[in-house]
């Protein structure tokens, strides 16, 4: 988010939690990207807001979707972050903003987390998600939006045409070589990357549960530290190679977005270029 609606935002949480009753002198922006990332202090409450557009509903629905994974999540015992107690776990509106109020967890042992930890905690958090059936997109529904993204000049404008083909041509191979493994499908987080992942006095738990989709766990797996595979039993080491490399493509197709907001975007979106074609000579599925 830009600066005007950063404060707009952080104005939006803030007047919600105190209409709640939780006492907000400060908010402290922990994380500035398509969303905003708030520490409300002295409450200590977590608020994560995003611009909610009048007469579309998109954001609202995410979010509630979200809260309501939680919640069943949580209830099974899985490694998931907890919404704040002290109000009602739901979705707030205000402003345009759509807000939802989690715990705070301070951090603890700095660093990535230990492979062995991290491949346990998301163990645990596909065995929850096991006992759920609920509607979710499909793995494959969003390498369809990164491939749309890519076609759309409208949309990606700085993108070069040779790079355009390229991250086209990749998209839609690497889908169709993961799809004909045939794996076993099962509900997923869909982004278990470090970032979404917090190490806390009570172990690791995965936040932002929104980006959940079907599909094998190793697509999954293939969005953590590479190091991570290979304490997670069972899963088939060679698709999830093909994983990280149709991961690569997606997140470098989102940087070219024009109305990507994720810092240093669109050179983090030329660096990934660059490494996608060197690991796709590496694996010879260029």
């Amino acid at each position: 988010m830009q600066a005007p609606e950063v404060s707009r935002a952080t104005a939006a949480a803030t007047s919600i939690a105190s209409s709640l009753g939780l006492t907000v002198d400060d908010a402290i922006v922990l994380q500035n990207s398509n969303k905003l990332t708030l520490r409300l202090l002295p409450c200590d409450v977590l608020a994560r807001v995003q611009p909610g557009a009048p007469g579309a509903p998109g954001a609202r629905q995410a979010a509630q979707f979200e809260v309501e994974l939680a919640q069943r999540l949580a209830a099974s015992g899985s490694p998931v972050a907890a919404l704040e107690r002290r109000v009602d776990p739901r979705v707030y509106e205000r402003d345009g903003f759509v807000v939802t109020l989690w715990a705070y967890y301070e951090p603890v042992a700095p660093g990535e987390a230990a492979p062995a930890d991290y491949a346990s905690a998301l163990e645990r958090l596909h065995a929850g998600m096991r006992t759920l059936d609920i509607p979710t997109p499909h793995f494959t529904d969003r390498v369809e939006e990164a491939q749309q993204l890519v076609a759309s000049r409208d949309h990606t404008p700085a993108l070069a045409d040779a790079d355009r083909d390229f991250l086209g041509d990749t998209l839609r191979s690497l889908r169709r070589v993961i799809s004909d493994h045939g794996a076993a499908e099962q509900l997923l987080h869909g982004e278990p990357h470090p970032g979404n992942v917090l190490t806390t006095q009570y172990g690791l738990v995965f936040i932002d549960l929104e980006t959940c989709c079907r599909g094998p766990v190793e697509f999954d797996v293939a969005h953590a530290p590479d190091a991570v595979s290979e304490h997670y039993l069972g899963i088939n080491q060679g698709l999830v190679r093909e994983c990280r490399l149709l991961v690569l493509a997606m997140v470098t197709a989102w940087r070219w977005d024009r109305d990507d907001q994720f810092p240093s975007g669109r050179q983090l979106g030329a660096e990934w270029l660059s490494q996608l074609r060197a690991a796709l000579d590496r694996a010879g599925l260029q």
